[in-house]
């Protein structure tokens, strides 16, 4: 799993004022692609107070939200393939803080809780498949 911390205000396109306005949301544009590509599981968090990159704490007010706020893109799939999702879309994550987790399987039952790295093959079962 990896997660990309961005800004609900960062625009997939760079280019003139009128690009700006017409391009998408960085965060719409990372899972739309991330959907293209394959990726099994892509999500965007929006989050409520905090801060990235040693910037400012910021809230999301009552009336107004903050569109500096961090937000995270999350990625779910095996390592090789989500390298090679960041290795594409370098451009546009060269200055976005990106972490990425390994993942376990767990198994909770009458024994309580087992866990394991998960297999290649339980990442890319179908949710109902998965037991």
């Amino acid at each position: 799993m990896i997660r990309i911390y961005l800004k609900p205000s960062d625009k997939a396109a760079k280019g003139s004022v009128k690009t700006l306005w017409a391009s998408k949301p960085l965060y719409r544009a990372l899972v739309a692609q991330a959907k293209a590509e394959g990726v099994m599981n892509a999500v965007a968090h929006h989050t409520h107070y905090g801060f990235s990159n040693h910037g400012p704490v910021r809230e999301h007010g009552a009336e107004i939200s903050d569109p500096h706020l961090t937000m995270c893109v999350e990625l779910i799939d095996h390592r090789d393939k989500l390298e090679a999702f960041c290795a594409a879309h370098g451009d546009l994550l060269a200055s976005k803080v990106i972490v990425y987790k390994h993942l376990e399987h767990w198994s909770i039952g009458p024994r309580g809780v087992d866990h394991e790295d998960a297999t290649p093959e339980e990442l890319s079962a179908e949710p109902d498949a998965a037991v």
